[in-house]
């Protein structure tokens, strides 16, 4: 009974152990492309994703109707690049993260600040693959306001 008992213990905290390495890893990936906004460093950004991730962002129309607009991930890496070193700074919380093999999901509400000033604040919602052993995000979507920030 002990036996069986240490196993189960020792398989448990095994998978949880996994599972967390798994979300760190995606975290780091997010991590690093805002590390490279931050640093203007769009070669950092651009290995952070995937060949052909796909960007979009909510807008709320005047007449208070949403609709899906979707950006162009090479002319927001190349504007990175000619930014100057801190004046894109994202600062995200990460609230959740899933991880389903080699498919992941992380949720991180964010406040966004360009050239030392407050632009605007939302949350971002990234979708990750894992191609060829390495994590890269395929997928953003967020939303944008003013106010009030999370």
């Amino acid at each position: 009974m002990k036996f069986f008992l240490i196993l189960l213990t020792g398989g448990l905290f095994t998978g949880s152990l996994h599972a967390q390495q798994a979300e760190d890893s995606v975290k780091w990936v997010v991590n690093r492309m805002f590390e490279g906004m931050k640093n203007a460093d769009s070669g950092l950004v651009r290995s952070a994703l995937a060949d052909s991730v796909i960007f979009q962002t909510l807008v709320t129309q005047k007449d208070g109707s949403i609709r899906v607009a979707s950006e162009d991930p090479r002319e927001f890496v190349a504007f990175i690049g000619r930014l100057s070193r801190g004046d894109a700074d994202e600062q995200i919380t990460f609230e959740t993260v899933r991880v389903d093999g080699p498919l992941a999901m992380a949720w991180t509400p964010y406040t966004f600040y360009y050239k030392g000033q407050f632009s605007h604040c939302g949350v971002d919602c990234f979708q990750l693959v894992r191609i060829n052993g390495a994590w890269k995000i395929q997928y953003i979507i967020d939303t944008r306001r003013r106010q009030p920030c999370p």
